[in-house]
């Protein structure tokens, strides 16, 4: 039996190796995009605001945005088998992504997994918006999917892990049982005092989950440090 009783996944950069939404906004956005990722790297706005601000200089048809997503970013061809063999294990995996998210499922159905669970943002022309947080923490605009509050409410069925790349995933590790990193989110987890496990591909995450005796256990802080009251 394995250790944990869930895995979440992070999306860009981690499920598939491509930044998407980067991909998608270098296409189609016609206003100074990157000027908002500058601003969260340092520290100045959470990624609630540079999504919304982002998915608003998006104006192509959503057929548009989709099409050229799916031909020029692919999924780590890792990751289908690894999903498939913790099935196998009884171990419900689940994409947390805090992006737009109208991507997600057309790609996950290249390689035949168009029924995985997807916690993300949702795509919508609601009020004249495009995009809305539905996944986001009832009191916190820190970020539009609140990735703590999907570990915690994973950790009600048993033992999570986690994998990611970025930002955002620094508040799922945090309270993740065993986290599996790369790139930023390395930085951020010898910060806070993470315990994790290098990764490059799915294999990786495989191996470590089949050998691992004792999961390191979250740090859990009491106040996410992303906090930003609505």
């Amino acid at each position: 039996m394995l250790p944990v009783r869930s895995v979440l996944v992070d999306f860009d950069g981690t499920a598939s190796p491509h930044d998407v939404a980067e991909h998608v906004l270098e296409e189609f956005a016609h206003e100074d995009w990157r000027a908002l990722d500058d601003a969260l790297d340092r520290g100045e706005v959470g990624t609630y605001e540079v999504i919304r601000g982002q998915a608003a200089m998006l104006k192509a048809r959503d057929e548009d945005l989709i099409a050229f997503a799916t031909a020029h970013c692919a999924i780590d061809p890792t990751f289908a088998p690894f999903v498939r063999w913790l099935r196998e294990h009884h171990v419900e995996t689940t994409i947390v992504s805090d992006g737009f998210g109208f991507y997600i499922p057309p790609m996950l159905a290249t390689v035949g997994l168009d029924d995985m669970p997807v916690i993300t943002n949702t795509w919508s022309t609601n009020d004249g918006a495009r995009i809305s947080f539905e996944h986001g923490h009832p009191d916190c605009v820190g970020c539009g999917t609140c990735k703590m509050r999907a570990v915690l409410d994973a950790r009600a069925r048993g033992p999570v892990a986690f994998v990611g790349e970025g930002t955002s995933d620094r508040y799922g590790a945090l309270y993740a049982d065993v986290v599996f990193a790369k790139d930023v989110l390395v930085r951020y987890c010898e910060a806070d005092g993470v315990r994790y496990l290098p990764w490059d591909g799915f294999d990786d995450v495989r191996r470590a989950l089949e050998s691992l005796d004792e999961l390191p256990g979250p740090v859990a802080p009491v106040r996410c440090p992303g906090w930003t009251p609505a």
